[in-house]
């Protein structure tokens, strides 16, 4: 008898550093569990901590990524070397609150070749820090989010309008807003005061940040589209 575990279809990095005390951290295993469901595939979210991703972690075992929300991580670099490659190797990306910041951040060191942009929350007194606190805190708030028809993110959620919780501090810089998106990353969210809350990549199958965590959904039993559509692109790239 053949006893050797079916393996999954669909295998998922989870960048962050896990913390049981994290609501994100708790609904995202259950947001992919559901997102199996759906699909009929058998997907594994395998956590890989920040300080445990260097230039010999194999990431090219994995057929999609999720940054996860809960920053500062514990290496910076880990998690940058982490969506980088997913970015250039064109695997089915997902960022959230933390994610998206540093999905930010990835972009304008490593495509717009800004050496000297940093993360506000860890490097406050930086000349060019992309990401900084919002003017208005989105801890426990809910509003409405139009998102710009035909992305990828109201593909998704199949409407150009959706309501969801914040719980994030930190955003894009207003000061370097205009120049991060002249190029191939692109505005597709915001919220009723204009606030920029979800982005994506031109010319790439699948790389969405949002500075909202739809994931949260999943422990109300509602499948997070985009976590759905994260395992659907993930299918997609196999085919």
């Amino acid at each position: 008898m053949d006893t050797t575990p079916e393996q999954p279809n669909i295998r998922i990095a989870l960048i962050g550093d896990y913390d049981p005390k994290v609501t994100a951290h708790q609904a995202i295993p259950v947001a992919l569990d559901m997102a199996a469901d759906h699909t009929g595939l058998k997907v594994q979210g395998q956590w890989l901590a920040t300080d445990s991703i260097d230039a010999d972690t194999p990431l090219d075992e994995f057929d999609g990524f999720w940054c996860v929300p809960a920053s500062p991580y514990r290496s910076e670099d880990g998690a940058l070397r982490a969506i980088r490659f997913a970015r250039e190797q064109q695997r089915p990306f997902l960022g959230t609150c933390g994610g998206f910041q540093h999905a930010v951040l990835e972009y304008a060191r490593n495509v717009l070749g800004w050496l000297d942009a940093e993360h506000g929350e860890t490097s406050p007194d930086a000349a060019r820090a992309v990401v900084t606190p919002l003017a208005c805190s989105l801890v426990e708030a809910v509003d409405t989010v139009h998102l710009v028809e035909g992305s990828l993110i109201a593909q998704a959620y199949e409407t150009s309008e959706i309501v969801e919780g914040y719980r994030c501090n930190y955003g894009v810089n207003p000061q370097f807003e205009q120049a991060l998106f002249q190029q191939d990353l692109h505005r597709v969210g915001h919220d009723s005061a204009q606030g920029l809350r979800a982005i994506e990549l031109s010319g790439h199958p699948f790389f969405v940040a949002t500075l909202f965590q739809p994931e949260r959904a999943a422990l109300k039993g509602i499948l997070p589209p985009l976590a759905r559509a994260l395992v659907e692109a993930c299918a997609g790239q196999q085919q």
